[in-house]
């Protein structure tokens, strides 16, 4: 009996101190307890089983990621447009040489606004938008040519806005008249640029028999050329810079005299392009107007022949025309209109 008894007592179940809570058959007779014991053990075996099976769903699930902008916004011009800044480009502090007399200000005329959308595409290339590089085409003659001048002001404008393509196409003695022709037109429209600038001037006024009517014809029929290619684009004029002619003395000694039909070939280019509503850019005005030629000569920016310039002096026109689109551009990004339209984007 003692050996049965001990048996009973020793028995493992008895042993394991968890033996009334795992014990499905004294859960059962749990009834018989009294209610607090009761409660007690089933709140211990709820706690037990959470500790060995812990609770893997959540009460809600996780919440999406965001949206990463930086996948996004490449993808989106217009978002990038939207927000896109209406800040002003630094005017650089170009001048030109102190010895220059009765100059007037270096200002782009555009009486019409017809560089609106050029400086559209400014604004959004300097704001960082994606797009196609902004072409520009300068043509004219060897002061075209000898790409100083453009490659001045073509290298600005890329350090200004980034994505700009700035070339230039120039003929030495070259007229107005001398791009009239298919195959430069066509070469002209295959370059599809998105602005246009005409410097012309220089050997008209070379012309002792300079006639007005007939260099408007001229220009008449290099405009409707272009139009029938480009009807869109814009175009600025430029006037010549000054020269002089030469003389040849008894002596066999040349002699030079600043050109005075230079004046009547920028007054007719000025008129003209406000006529077809083209902008312009008035070098000869800018530089002195009549006193044009001897500045460039006093301040020894001319070479020899008394016509074309030095390096230096390509450069400083080059750096010229920039300062004046740089202004023109933040007139446009400054005005009211503009200042309304763009006020989101601020």
């Amino acid at each position: 009996m003692k050996r049965m008894r001990m048996s009973s007592v020793l028995t493992p179940a008895r042993l394991n101190p968890l033996y009334p809570i795992f014990s499905i058959k004294r859960i059962l007779k749990l009834s018989a307890l009294p209610a607090l014991y009761a409660r007690f053990c089933l709140l211990l075996f709820a706690l037990t089983l959470s500790f060995i099976f812990p609770a893997t769903i959540s009460a809600q699930d996780d919440r999406p990621l965001p949206a990463s902008l930086d996948k996004l916004l490449p993808k989106c011009d217009t978002l990038l447009a939207v927000n896109a800044p209406l800040d002003t480009v630094p005017v650089p502090a170009y001048r030109l040489p102190a010895s220059f007399r009765n100059c007037a200000q270096n200002v782009l005329t555009d009486t019409l606004d017809t560089l609106r959308e050029f400086w559209e595409k400014l604004r959004l290339a300097r704001a960082g938008v994606p797009g196609d590089s902004i072409r520009v085409l300068h043509i004219g003659d060897s002061h075209v040519r000898g790409h100083f001048f453009p490659t001045a002001t073509g290298n600005l404008l890329r350090l200004a806005f980034g994505r700009v393509a700035y070339t230039d196409m120039g003929i030495n003695g070259a007229y107005c008249l001398t791009f009239a022709r298919e195959d430069r037109i066509a070469a002209i429209a295959a370059a599809r640029p998105d602005l246009l600038i005409l410097s012309f001037g220089t050997n008209e006024s070379h012309n002792r028999s300079y006639d007005r009517m007939a260099h408007t014809h001229q220009m008449e029929e290099l405009l409707r050329m272009l139009r029938r290619r480009l009807p869109q684009v814009p175009i600025i004029l430029t006037t010549p810079p000054g020269s002089f002619e030469s003389a040849r003395q008894k002596n066999r000694r040349r002699s030079y005299t600043a050109n005075a039909r230079t004046a009547r070939v920028s007054e007719n280019i000025c008129r003209f392009a406000a006529a077809h509503g083209l902008a312009v850019w008035n070098l000869y005005r800018i530089a002195g107007g009549n006193s044009a030629p001897l500045n460039w000569q006093a301040a020894r920016l001319m070479r020899p022949d008394h016509i074309h310039f030095l390096a230096q002096g390509y450069q400083l026109q080059g750096e010229l025309f920039y300062q004046a689109l740089v202004k023109a551009y933040n007139d446009f990004i400054t005005s009211p209109v503009e200042q309304a339209a763009g006020g989101g984007r601020k």
